[in-house]
C-alpha cells in the first residue's frame, strides 16, 4: 500500500504544471522520474511524430565515457523510420524487446542500443488526444527488463505523461491566446487615443479620426498601432505638432 501510494504521490508531483512550463520541460520531468522509480530503467526518452519524422523532445540518460561515443549513431537509429520508435508512433503499438542480442526484428537499431549499453527497451505510445503521436522509450543495461511490474509501472508513466502532454499544449495555446488579446487590447487603447487627439485638435469626429490615421498609416507605411503610439508619446512630450507635420497633417501656424 505505501508504495502504491508513494507512486501515486510521485505522478501527481510530475504532472502538476508549474509557472513557465513548457511541453519540454513538463516531459523532462517525466523521464527523469521514471529512470529513478522504474527497477533497472537506465535512460528514458520522450518523442513525438512531426511531418512523419520522430524528434525527441525528453531525455534522461546515464553520462558514460566508455559508451558516449556510440551515442550518436544509437540516437540516429532511435529516430530512423525502420526502427521501433517510429513504429510505435504510426501505428501506437507498444513494443518490448527483452533481449536486443536475440531480437533481430530492428537489427540496425539493436546493433547501435547495444554499443551504447543497452540490453533491453521499452516503447509505449503516450494516449494523447491531440494530432501530434508521442510515445516514451525506456532502456536498461540489463536483458529481459521492462517486464511483470515494472512494464505496469512504465505504463502508469505513460499515462499520466499522455494528459501532462495534452494539458501543457493546451496551456501553451491559452497562454498564447491571452497575450493576443492582451496585445489587441494595448493596441485598441493606443488607436482610441490617438483619436481622441485628432478629434480635439482639429474638431472631427471619431470615425473621421480613424480614417485620418489609416491614411496616414498607409501613406507613411507604417503599422497603425506604431503611428497611435507615436502620435500619444509625442502628446506626452509635447512634440504632438512635429509628429503631425511629420506625418502631413496640418497644424495651426503650421
Amino acid at each position: 500500500m505505501d508504495d502504491i501510494l508513494g507512486l501515486a504521490q510521485e505522478l501527481a508531483e510530475v504532472s502538476r504544471l508549474v509557472a513557465d512550463d513548457d511541453v519540454s520541460s513538463t516531459l523532462g520531468r517525466f523521464v527523469s522520474r521514471i529512470v529513478r522509480t522504474v527497477p533497472d530503467c537506465d535512460a528514458a526518452a520522450i518523442a513525438i511524430l512531426a511531418d512523419g519524422e520522430a524528434e525527441v523532445i525528453a531525455r534522461q540518460e546515464p553520462t558514460d565515457p566508455t559508451t558516449e561515443p556510440a551515442q550518436p549513431m544509437f540516437t540516429a537509429q532511435l529516430i530512423a523510420a525502420d526502427g521501433p520508435l517510429h513504429d510505435t508512433l504510426t501505428y501506437g503499438e507498444p513494443h518490448r524487446i527483452g533481449d536486443l542480442a536475440a531480437d533481430h526484428r530492428w537489427p540496425k537499431f539493436a546493433a547501435a542500443a547495444i554499443n551504447a549499453g543497452y540490453r533491453s527497451c521499452l516503447f509505449l505510445p503516450l494516449p494523447a488526444d491531440g494530432d501530434a503521436a508521442a510515445a516514451f522509450s525506456l532502456f536498461s543495461a540489463e536483458p529481459d527488463t521492462f517486464g511483470g511490474m515494472s512494464y505496469d509501472v512504465a505504463l502508469l508513466f505513460a499515462l499520466n505523461a499522455g494528459v501532462a502532454f495534452d494539458n501543457i499544449q493546451l496551456f501553451d495555446d491559452s497562454r498564447t491566446l491571452i497575450e493576443q488579446l492582451r496585445t489587441a487590447l494595448v493596441t485598441r487603447n493606443l488607436i482610441g487615443q490617438a483619436q481622441g487627439l485628432l478629434m480635439h485638435r482639429y474638431g472631427i469626429s471619431s470615425s473621421v479620426a480613424f480614417d485620418v490615421l489609416k491614411r496616414c498609416s498607409q501613406d507613411g507605411n507604417v503599422k497603425l498601432r506604431e503611428l497611435s503610439k507615436e502620435f500619444v508619446d509625442a502628446q506626452h512630450d509635447n512634440g504632438l505638432d512635429a509628429a503631425l507635420r511629420k506625418h502631413g497633417l496640418r497644424t495651426e501656424g503650421g
